[in-house]
């Protein structure tokens, strides 16, 4: 299990299917209870799971060895995600799963510019293209008319 290597395709797939799991279970999760106590649960899920996969794959590493560097960014990157996390679940408990969704799929769109942005990514047109028609279809699948 520790050297479970599969393509990047793989994973992303995997990603994509479960993140729309994800959206369908919050719209049930948050409709009985405050969308900040759902974060919460969902937090603390998370954290188990994620160290019971530590531990399962033997992938420790001690915190000392880990440089400054590194810890403020994933420090940032775990605020970040509190954060979205909070207004997905708000979303949520507001709006319907169908257009929440594609919504916050927009992510794609802003990782694409602030790759380019902050860490020199080059994207060719056909790219830019694709983040054009994801925005686009993002909006058309959330609209209601």
């Amino acid at each position: 299990m520790k050297n479970l290597v599969i393509s990047w395709q793989f994973w992303a797939l995997l990603s994509a299917a479960f993140a729309a799991l994800t959206a369908v279970f919050a719209k049930i999760g948050v409709e009985n209870v405050n969308s900040d106590f759902a974060t919460f649960v969902r937090t603390v899920v998370i954290l188990l799971a994620a160290g019971l996969m530590v531990y399962l794959t033997g992938n420790w590493q001690q915190p000392s060895e880990i440089s400054p560097k590194t810890w403020l960014f994933l420090i940032l990157s775990g605020l970040a995600t509190g954060v979205s996390w909070i207004c997905y679940f708000r979303a949520m408990k507001l709006g319907d799963a169908a257009r929440v969704a594609p919504i916050d799929k927009l992510s794609v769109v802003f990782v694409a510019v602030f790759a380019v942005l902050f860490l020199g990514e080059k994207l060719s047109l056909p790219n830019w293209l694709g983040v054009i028609l994801i925005a686009c279809g993002a909006v058309l699948v959330a609209y209601r008319g």
